[in-house]
C-alpha cells in the first residue's frame, strides 16, 4: 500500500467485526470470501515466493518493518488484519488461475524460466488454504447468484 492508506484487508475484517457487534452474527452465519486476481497475486504468496521472486520490488510493496522492499508477506500475520487471522475467522481466499497464468508468465520472461515450472512453482508457494478458481469474474458470479454481497478492496 502507498503511505497513508489503510490496510487492503480491513474490509473483510470491519465487516465481520461490525456483524458481530450489531447484529450478534457470528462465523458460520457470516462469512467473507477475499478473491485474488491480477497483481494482488503476492497476498496469496508464501514468504518463498515473495524472496525467491522478489515480489516487494516488483510490486513497490515497503516492508513495514525494514523499511525495504518486502521479502516477506507482510499480509500475512498481523494479528487482526492478517491472512491467518482472517482465515481463523472462516474468511476464504481464492486465487483467479487466469490471474496465476499471468504472473507465471511475467516471472518466467522476468527470470528466464519455462512457465510450467513458475505456474507449478506459484502453485506450490501459495499460502496455506488458497483455493484456486478457474476465473475471478466466474466465481464471483457464482457466489454472487447465491447471494454474496461483493466489495472491491
Amino acid at each position: 500500500d502507498p503511505a497513508g492508506e489503510p490496510p487492503p484487508l480491513r474490509l473483510p475484517r470491519n465487516y465481520m467485526d461490525t456483524m458481530r457487534d450489531v447484529l450478534k452474527a457470528t462465523p458460520p452465519q457470516v462469512q467473507t470470501i477475499v478473491g485474488v486476481s491480477g497483481r494482488a497475486f503476492a497476498v496469496n504468496a508464501s514468504d518463498r515466493l515473495w524472496e525467491k521472486y522478489a515480489l516487494g520490488t516488483r510490486n513497490k510493496i515497503t516492508d513495514p518493518k525494514t523499511k525495504a522492499p518486502a521479502t516477506r508477506n507482510i499480509f500475512l500475520d498481523d494479528p487482526t488484519l492478517g491472512v491467518k487471522a482472517l482465515q481463523a475467522r472462516g474468511t476464504i481466499f481464492w486465487q483467479c488461475a487466469i490471474a496465476l497464468n499471468g504472473q507465471a508468465g511475467q516471472l518466467a520472461n522476468a527470470f528466464k524460466m519455462p512457465v510450467a515450472e513458475v505456474r507449478a512453482d506459484l502453485i506450490a508457494g501459495l499460502n496455506p488454504g488458497v483455493r484456486i478458481v478457474p476465473s475471478h469474474v466466474m466465481a464471483l458470479g457464482l457466489v454472487q447468484e447465491r447471494g454474496v454481497t461483493y466489495a472491491k478492496i
